[in-house]
């Protein structure tokens, strides 16, 4: 019964309200800041790999700017890019990657605007430490008891979708893809990812910072040479594999069948919301760690956000979906008619990246290179969204309460790697989504704030 009512809610706000609203403030900002994603993406990739560096230099409080980069990736890069990408590619087919591409393009003034809000309304506590992220600005947003609901609503929201029941479901999909692909069974994998998460948690941001500066690149690099031995291999494929993306973009129904009305619905709407929800822009989650950078002014860090919808999208995500493509869909392959027959008993979304990558590495090296890559996809996020939740649990019950959110969210990780169902992952998705609303309001309110720092007017901070 539960499920059920959760699904309903689930299904109405992914469908008729959060992809309107979000593409609805993507496009305002770009409009409003003059495509900044096109005028300031240079900018923003000179500041990101002209400081790169493993090993960045410690700070009393806070975080540099590619630190905090590297951990909202690694909030953005988790199993959504792997499992999220293939589940919108078999329900909509190729072309939904075309829409993927549409809203991470506006999705990059998003979060700029957010990245931006964050640092103009980050707050330094008296021990030094730095706090920000929507709550902040919302309340900035909206002074008295209206500001208060909205702040301790998304709050709230943040809290369950990402520090308990989003990390129970990141673990899962270690647990069950470690046991999969080299046997280890999952109650073992628990135990050793709730020892290292929590050494990680108790070291508090500086060394959450340390950790994903070095993991963020490795995995990255690791995903990217993977995905690109796969391509070469494939590489008489490609221009088919650019082709269908494109056609499909437009003609859905010619590979998932129906109307071409109703497959171009569903054609938009997965890559619209698959894409949303795998670059998270828009929905108040990175705003958390671009707040903790040290930079000099909060454009330079708003730059330096877009560079992550960047990455995530444009590198991580498309590269898994060319891989998908040139190897499933195109002559010969598995999926060339469509998600249709004998093959939807055996493929789904969970295994079609293994299958994809197998048929290049070898059915065995396929799953373990795709489990090692998901090893670190979600491990890194299980640390950010930690973060992020810590960071709301202070703003909520203060400083004190962050130790019993510590051990509860430990307990929630362990959990997630014995066993997971489907209400555990619905109920992430429920709180996941509605964190959005809050969030989207007060970016709309502060228009203001942000094209006063896109035209270099100085801001206070």
């Amino acid at each position: 019964m539960l499920l059920s009512v959760v699904k309903t809610i689930n299904a109405y706000l992914s469908d008729y309200i959060l992809v309107f609203l979000l593409i609805a403030v993507g496009v305002w900002y770009s409009v409003k800041t003059r495509f900044v994603q096109v005028r300031c993406f240079g900018e923003g990739m000179k500041k990101v790999f002209g400081n790169l560096t493993l090993n960045g230099r410690k700070h009393e409080s806070g975080m540099s700017s590619f630190q905090a980069l590297a951990t909202a990736i690694a909030a953005q890069v988790g199993t959504g890019n792997i499992v999220g990408a293939s589940g919108a590619i078999l329900t909509g087919g190729p072309g939904a990657i075309f829409w993927m591409w549409v809203i991470a393009f506006f999705g990059m003034a998003t979060i700029y605007a957010e990245a931006t809000l964050a640092q103009v309304t980050r707050v330094k506590n008296p021990d030094g430490s730095i706090h920000g992220g929507p709550v902040y600005y919302i309340t900035t947003a909206f002074k008295g008891a209206f500001g208060k609901f909205l702040a301790g609503f998304f709050a709230v929201a943040i809290i369950l979708a990402l520090g308990f029941f989003g990390c129970m479901v990141q673990s899962n999909s270690i647990g069950s893809t470690f046991q999969t692909a080299f046997g280890i069974p999952s109650k073992v994998v628990g135990v050793v990812l709730v020892v290292i998460c929590g050494v990680i948690f108790l070291g508090g941001v500086q060394r959450l910072a340390s950790v994903t500066e070095k993991i963020v690149p490795v995995m990255a690099a690791l995903f990217i040479l993977g995905g690109l031995v796969v391509l070469i291999a494939r590489i008489q494929y490609l221009p088919a594999t650019f082709g269908m993306i494109f056609r499909y973009a437009f003609t859905p129904n010619a590979i998932i069948g129906g109307g071409l009305g109703a497959a171009l619905k569903i054609a938009v709407s997965q890559g619209a919301k698959r894409g949303l929800f795998s670059n998270e822009a828009g929905m108040g989650s990175t705003p958390h760690a671009h707040a903790l950078a040290n930079v000099p002014t909060p454009h330079d860090q708003g730059v330096v956000a877009m560079i992550g919808v960047f990455i995530d999208t444009f590198v991580v995500l498309t590269l898994n979906a060319l891989v998908i493509i040139s190897t499933l869909y195109t002559s010969g392959g598995i999926l060339a008619d469509g998600y249709t027959g004998a093959v939807t008993e055996t493929i789904g979304k969970a295994n079609l990246a293994q299958t994809a990558f197998g048929t290049v590495f070898g059915q065995g090296l396929g799953a373990a290179f795709v489990a090692i890559c998901l090893f670190f996809f979600a491990f890194s996020t299980i640390l950010s969204w930690n973060l992020f939740g810590k960071i709301n649990m202070s703003y909520l019950f203060g400083e004190k309460s962050t130790k019993v959110y510590t051990v509860v969210a430990l307990v929630f990780i362990f959990l997630g790697t014995m066993a997971s169902n489907d209400l555990v992952w619905e109920l992430s998705d429920m709180f996941n989504q509605l964190m959005v609303i809050p969030n989207a309001i007060a970016l709309f309110a502060l228009t203001g704030v942000v094209v006063k720092a896109v035209r270099g007017e100085k801001l206070k901070k």
